[in-house]
Order: C-alpha cells, then structure tokens, then sequence
C-alpha cells in the first residue's frame, strides 16, 4: 500500500520555496518572515496533535503558536535558529512520530 503526506505552507509576502529530496520535504522560509505548517493527520476529529522540532516537544510562546487543536503550527518573525526538522504527531495515535518537514531559513 502507500500512503501519501502533504504540507501546505504560507510565507507572506514571500512566494514559498520547496524542493523534495527524499522523503522529507524541505520548505525555505525566510528570515523575518511568517511561517505556517500544516499536519496532515488524517483522523477526523482531529485528535491532540503535539509538534517536535529535532525530537523537542515544541511549546508556545510569542512567537510560535500551535492552532486548531494543533492541526497548524504558525511561527511568527522566523529567525535562523527556527530552522530544523519539524515533525508532528498525534497524541492518540501509537508509534514515534509523524509526518515531518525541514525547514531550511534565508535571509
């Protein structure tokens, strides 16, 4: 069987830059910018959806906010230091972790 993933990203003001190598997508943002990443789970409703950046559980603060029961994670003024491998996972669903994005910051 297969099973395929897609990740839908907003840069505002920015034409969104994303090349596939792999099976880990890469989006660029740039720095300065507005980032939003969606999780495609597919359960509906959508369960607690936690996200990781490099395997951290990743928290909100004021420049990252986690929307829609986690669904989307918005990241505000993106800076260098954002970018890395973003994985998202839903808390009901066994195994290790989800879909997951790198995010490569320019700028």
């Amino acid at each position: 069987g297969e099973d395929s993933r897609s990740f839908h990203v907003s840069i505002q003001g920015t034409p969104p830059g994303i090349a596939s190598t792999g099976e880990i997508p890469i989006i660029t943002a740039v720095a300065g910018g507005q980032l939003l990443l969606e999780c495609p789970e597919g359960a509906e409703p959508h369960p607690n959806i936690e996200w990781h950046r490099e395997g951290s559980l990743l928290q909100e603060d004021a420049r990252r906010q986690i929307l829609a029961q986690g669904r989307f994670l918005q990241l505000h003024a993106v800076a260098a230091a954002d970018g890395g491998e973003y994985s998202c996972r839903a808390t009901s669903a066994p195994g290790d972790t989800g879909p997951r994005v790198r995010v490569q910051v320019h700028g």
